[in-house]
């Protein structure tokens, strides 16, 4: 009987107990969320820290445009014996392109060209449908005409 007894207890002192029941979904859920939150939360913080500084750097260069007064330069007559100071704050000013003016005929084909886009477009509203007309109008009359403006 002794050994009946050695036999039970080392069946009881042997045993595991047995393993914890799977998870259910939402616990899995629950996990994912765990880990996924945190990186969302940094992410979106950097991300909201970004846009603010490019803003803030921007406000700053607007600022200083509306502030500055737009200057025209004047030439400056000078003598002989004198140097013009040189500005480097104010950009030099391209040269003017002077270009041949276009003749009669090329200016209403363009003139007609312009009518046909015009005709092609679909209105929003009867205020736009009312300045396209308008404009229509007006470039039927350039085309009629017998001397076509300058351009």
């Amino acid at each position: 009987m002794a050994n009946r007894s050695s036999s039970k207890g080392a069946a009881a002192g042997s045993a595991a107990p047995p393993p914890p029941p799977p998870l259910p979904p939402s616990a899995a859920k629950k996990g994912f969320l765990r880990r996924i939150l945190p990186f969302l939360l940094t992410a979106n913080l950097a991300l909201g820290v970004y846009v603010f500084a490019r803003a803030y750097k921007k406000k700053p260069d607007e600022k200083d445009d509306e502030a500055t007064p737009v200057v025209t330069s004047t030439p400056v007559l000078t003598t002989v014996g004198t140097v013009p100071e040189k500005r480097s704050a104010e950009p030099i000013p391209a040269p003017i392109k002077v270009l041949p003016p276009i003749p009669e005929e090329e200016q209403r084909q363009l003139f007609k060209w312009i009518l046909e886009e015009k005709r092609k477009l679909k209105p929003r509203d009867s205020a736009e449908k009312k300045k396209i007309n308008e404009e229509k109008a007006l470039l039927k009359e350039f085309i009629r005409a017998k001397s076509v403006p300058s351009l």
